[in-house]
């Protein structure tokens, strides 16, 4: 149960943090990621700092997309798996199919959750709802959730070959 209120206020977290992203201004959003790509810059490019601002900032500019989509993809992988843990079974009741369906559950919260998140930046001057957005931020999750569940299943099939045998 302390497990299941941990996540679930983690699930909370970052539904906030991703509400407030989300309310950001167009301009404001930009600057966020021209941000983000200039300290990629620093942190991995040989030269960004002998470079230019000009130079540095249309390298920012170019990687803007990428750094975008990834943090989509990113925030919503974090976002499944707290949604998980907060529906994952309690140890008495951990077998495949409660496993499989907290899972999915999960999921399909995630990806309603950015289904209401891009719906919600239709509303926010420059911003606009997309569905390829939606996508990837399920895809995201999809991933995240799909990776926890494997383990967890692998685990579960461990313990019961260990049982069998002793």
């Amino acid at each position: 149960m302390k497990r299941q209120i941990i996540f679930f206020i983690l699930t909370l977290l970052t539904m906030g943090i991703i509400f407030g992203f989300s309310s950001r201004d167009s301009n404001e959003s930009e600057e966020d990621s021209v941000g983000v790509g200039m300290a990629i810059g620093h942190i991995f490019v040989p030269g960004f700092d002998d470079m230019s601002y000009e130079k540095q900032y249309e390298f920012a500019e170019k990687i803007d997309h990428p750094v975008r989509k990834t943090a989509h993809f990113t925030e919503y992988m974090i976002l499944g798996l707290f949604v998980l843990g907060t529906l994952y079974p309690k140890k008495e009741s951990k077998d495949k199919r409660n496993i499989l369906i907290s899972g999915f559950i999960s999921f399909v919260i995630t990806a309603i959750y950015a289904g209401t998140d891009e719906f919600h930046q239709t509303f926010v001057p420059g911003r606009a709802g997309r569905l390829t957005d939606v996508l990837i931020d399920s895809s995201g999750a999809l991933l995240g959730i799909t990776v926890v569940t494997i383990i967890c299943l692998t685990k579960l099939k461990k313990k019961k070959k260990y049982e069998e045998k002793y």
